[in-house]
């Protein structure tokens, strides 16, 4: 595989890691967290706040795949850049 499929996955899994972790940090644990510092306790007295929840679930759920398919990606790129000898 050429060596530009390695740079994007790369460059794909910084950004997923920065996404993931903002991701992360916004959903609302047992005292709040952070999402209560950006209007999630105010909205969550409001009746739309479970599809909020639901949405932000489904998005750190969506980036953590491909988190995890760019370290498998990167992982077999390297196993057959090894087993070439290039």
């Amino acid at each position: 595989m050429p060596i530009w499929f390695a740079y994007t996955l790369i460059v794909l899994l910084v950004i997923t890691s920065v996404l993931l972790t903002m991701l992360i940090l916004l959903h609302r644990g047992k005292g709040g967290g952070l999402s209560s510092m950006f209007g999630g306790g105010v909205s969550s007295s409001l009746a739309g706040s479970s599809v909020a929840e639901k949405n932000l679930d489904r998005y750190t759920v969506l980036v953590s795949i491909i988190w995890f398919a760019c370290i498998v990606g990167l992982g077999l790129w390297l196993r057959l850049q090894l087993s070439s000898g290039a």
